[in-house]
């Protein structure tokens, strides 16, 4: 996936309900941009040597 541009995140925003004003398009874009790569990263980090959590296994559990 290219970059979202604040255009491109102006009119996702309006189209999901969302207008944005004309001076947040750029952070927005910047922020939907950065998600977007740290949820590269974690999907080619490779959990299957990774147990899940047990809650059980932790002393003084919420």
């Amino acid at each position: 996936m290219s970059e979202l541009g604040p255009s491109e995140a102006a009119s996702l925003a309006a189209r999901a309900g969302l207008p944005l004003p004309a001076d947040r398009h750029a952070d927005v874009a910047a922020t939907a941009n950065h998600i977007h790569s740290v949820i590269t990263v974690l999907r080619e980090l490779d959990f299957d040597d990774i147990a899940p959590y047990r809650r059980e296994d932790h002393d003084g559990a919420v």
